[in-house]
């Protein structure tokens, strides 16, 4: 029988050495995983299972995965942004037994037919989503590929935006789990996660400060949350642009400048899109720039920074730096594009802290146990995270760090239960 190496589809099987030390390193890290790991090999309650997966593909990913296969499923993994796989990681998750189909840099049409690759070979019972790739793909091309699906599971905010927008239409197929929604995933991988891997990737990619510098937050959801409270940690003077007035509000009231990106594109050292929405910075904001603005996006889709107009704006780029692309003006000044306008955390760098993408993964894995433990009595709907998964995964993070919290007393519960003083 080939091996899952044979059967994969990847850059080079010889990266695998770094992937495993890669792999290695976060499993270190991650608590939960690893608690789960020990207890579902025992009885693998997901043998049987078909998982596919597109997340994107570094090292706490692949740890999931084989965590997944662990619990005695078989995976089948390729990514979710064609700049985030790590091709190392790729090669060492296949030689531990994952299937692969991913490689960095894979051109649109290769990243779809990774993804439809992944379907075919999986026919999946279950899915595990990262922006709703593989699930629009099994309601458009491949809908065949959907009979066996018992449900599936959407990690990210822009994922589950069109999962709702397909809810509303009629048209969502099989159940879906908002994972991204879970208080023990968007509390702390949205807003901690996304706030210390972005500016990371900034000042890795640019060896400048934050310090002293006004950082332009656009959108104060979880994630811009994060990015504002960490560049203004970092000495930034931060300026958020919204459209939502109660978060407008939000991030007055925690002591940010709140402005249209039409006034803050003037006055903007460092941009970080992170709204979910496409256009966000064009044209007419790119005109007024300083020189040396450094864009970066850490939303899921690169449509945030509108690149047709900085194109059209600063002609075609020129790689100044690993992952940073200068666009010159016709007046000279240049502005800087951090991975393409991609996620920046992962498109030039490694993502989310592993201690973080311990309690998403937690609450992933739970929840596709939940899934196989509900088959046959789930809708074909937009579902959320049970709370006791959110209440067993905190539990096991307090455990591994050996922290201790209060209990409510049988009187309290009593109390608290009741309508009467």
């Amino acid at each position: 029988m080939p091996s899952k190496v044979s059967v994969s589809t990847l850059r080079d099987p010889g990266l695998a050495p770094s992937g495993h030390q890669k792999i290695d390193w976060v499993k270190a890290h991650m608590p939960i995983l690893n608690q789960l790991e020990r207890e579902l090999s025992a009885h693998r309650p997901l043998a049987g299972q078909r998982v596919a997966m597109s997340i994107h593909l570094e090292a706490k990913t692949a740890y999931m995965a084989l965590v997944f296969a662990a619990a005695g499923a078989e995976v089948f993994l390729t990514g979710s942004n064609p700049l985030s796989t790590q091709d190392d990681v790729a090669a060492a998750a296949a030689e531990r037994g994952v299937t692969v189909h991913a490689w960095h840099g894979a051109t649109p049409e290769e990243y779809t037919a990774h993804l439809t690759r992944t379907l075919e070979a999986a026919r999946p019972t279950l899915l595990l989503d990262d922006g709703g790739d593989l699930t629009h793909l099994l309601h458009t091309g491949r809908a065949d590929l959907a009979a066996n699906l018992i449900g599936g599971s959407e990690e990210t905010s822009t994922g589950v935006q069109r999962l709702r927008a397909m809810e509303a239409e009629g048209v969502l197929r099989f159940p879906m789990v908002a994972v991204n929604n879970a208080r023990m995933k968007h509390l702390f991988d949205n807003r901690y996660g996304t706030g210390q891997s972005t500016l990371e990737s900034v000042m890795r990619n640019t060896n400048l400060s934050i310090a002293g510098k006004r950082v332009v937050v656009a959108g104060y959801g979880w994630c811009g949350k994060g990015v504002a409270m960490r560049a203004k940690g970092l000495g930034a003077r931060v300026i958020v642009c919204e459209v939502d007035p109660v978060l407008a509000n939000e991030a007055l009231m925690d002591g940010f400048e709140v402005m249209p990106m039409a006034r803050a594109a003037a006055l903007g050292d460092i941009f970080i899109t992170v709204t979910g929405c496409e256009k966000v910075i064009r044209r007419e904001h790119f005109e007024v720039m300083r020189d040396g603005a450094i864009l970066a996006n850490a939303g899921h889709f690169d449509v945030e920074i509108w690149k047709p107009d900085l194109e059209a704006f600063g002609g075609q780029p020129v790689r100044v730096r690993p992952h940073v692309d200068a666009y010159t003006a016709p007046d000279g000044r240049r502005l800087y594009l951090i991975g393409e306008g991609r996620l920046a955390n992962l498109a030039a760098g490694d993502g989310h802290p592993a201690e973080v993408m311990d309690l998403s993964f937690g609450v992933q894995l739970l929840t596709h146990l939940w899934l196989v433990e509900n088959r046959g009595r789930l809708e074909n709907r937009v579902i959320e995270v049970p709370p006791e998964i959110d209440t067993r995964v905190a539990e096991t993070r307090l455990r591994a760090l050996g922290v201790e919290i209060d209990r409510l007393t049988p009187e309290q519960e009593r109390y608290i239960r009741s309508w009467q003083v």
